[in-house]
């Protein structure tokens, strides 16, 4: 998006005071979230959420410093959205990781401010460039409020004559004093797939404790989980809707090695707490329905 672009963008749809669309890394447009309660920051790109610092509190997600802010490329942390498939395509390696939604520009439809909280709400749907990795037809709504808490909620239309079938998740890495130190307690007794061992399915056994490569899809979760960090010293609890699985991922030394937008040692500051529907809890959408997935994240 060009500059002027950008600044006719913030004239028409920014709030003085409380939300303001401009250049960000790269020259990529975001809106800047300024309450008393908190600020953040979402880019257009992705419609990615990079920042939500409530007010007197460390910021919460963990963004790479060595991100690639371009087109075509994700942002390395903060806040991604998986859709309509989380991670490889199964009958397609050549598509895009994840999807592609979280490469794309998104519209920005409207921004409002109400009780000193401020929503930023955006959209995309099917096009030419959709219909080679997913034929169906859809638009895809993005609703976060920024507040004492921050509620991301996605929302799925299927705009078709066809059912239609997708994955959806929003990756969220937290931002963590040492990754090795901090847990997350919840997911007690929950079975889950272990991606670094084959999807063998598993079972919880207390808190989760990051000792290696984690990568784990926990299955039929539907209530709340606690990050414990006892080095930033706070809790981070992550609550949901309509969310079946939640997927809890951090790369470890080795595999952090290969991702050249991570870098070596990044790795011990973000823990990935992610409330998703993925695998079998894929979510079936008939012509004209609606679903709605929501997270809502707050510190303690």
């Amino acid at each position: 998006m060009k500059t002027a672009d950008i600044a006719e963008l913030d004239q028409r749809v920014g709030i003085p005071g409380a939300a303001r669309v401009s250049a960000g890394n790269g020259g990529l447009a975001k809106v800047q979230i300024t309450t008393p309660a908190a600020t953040g920051e979402i880019y257009l790109h992705g419609a990615h959420v990079t920042s939500w610092k409530p007010a007197g509190k460390d910021e919460v997600f963990f963004v790479s410093p060595n991100s690639l802010w371009q087109d075509g490329h994700a942002i390395r942390g903060g806040v991604p959205i998986c859709f309509p498939w989380f991670g490889d395509k199964a009958d397609d390696p050549h598509a895009p990781a994840h999807g592609f939604v979280r490469t794309r520009e998104w519209k920005l439809d409207k921004i409002t401010a109400r009780n000193g909280m401020v929503s930023v709400e955006m959209s995309t749907e099917n096009g030419p460039d959709t219909r080679q990795w997913y034929a169906a037809e859809f638009r895809l709504l993005y609703r976060v409020t920024y507040g004492a808490e921050l509620t991301l909620e996605l929302i799925m239309l299927n705009t078709g004559t066809e059912p239609l079938r997708f994955e959806e998740a929003l990756h969220a890495y937290h931002n963590v004093g040492d990754t090795t130190k901090a847990s997350i307690a919840g997911l007690d007794g929950i079975h889950y797939l272990d991606k670094t061992d084959s999807f063998r399915e598993k079972t919880q056994a207390g808190e989760v404790h990051i000792t290696s490569e984690t990568d784990r899809i926990y299955l039929n979760t539907t209530h709340s989980l606690t990050l414990d960090d006892p080095v930033l010293q706070r809790r981070i609890v992550v609550a949901k809707q309509d969310s079946l699985t939640t997927v809890v991922w951090n790369p470890w030394s080795d595999k952090a090695l290969t991702l050249s937008d991570l870098g070596q040692d990044q790795w011990k500051k973000m823990l990935c707490i992610e409330t998703s529907n993925v695998g079998e809890y894929a979510v079936p959408l008939e012509p004209g329905q609606r679903h709605s997935m929501k997270a809502t994240v707050s510190v303690s």
